[in-house]
């Protein structure tokens, strides 16, 4: 685990997220102390949240029908759409 000072941090955020997608986590520091960690984040595909809806659909056949629908459509409502603008165009 590699260490950086909030303030290099700061400056190379660039340089730091390269390094995140590497598979490096960084422990940012601040007057010596430990005040983050910023590593990879976890592959995430839905498998689970599926099983989760699955086996409470099974146990709970009367709840809400849309329920599952809603959570599975969940992330298409909270990533916003991509930029088509191109900088310095």
């Amino acid at each position: 685990m590699n260490l950086m000072s909030a303030s290099d941090a700061s400056r190379n955020f660039a340089e730091l997220l390269s390094r995140v997608e590497r598979g490096e986590t960084v422990v940012i520091t601040r007057d010596g102390r430990r005040l983050a960690m910023i590593g990879p984040a976890p592959a995430a595909n839905g498998g689970e949240l599926r099983d989760a809806l699955s086996s409470w659909h099974e146990r709970y056949p009367d709840d809400d029908p849309t329920f599952e629908t809603d959570v599975l459509g969940a992330p298409r409502a909270i990533t916003p759409p991509t930029s088509r603008h191109t900088p310095g165009a």
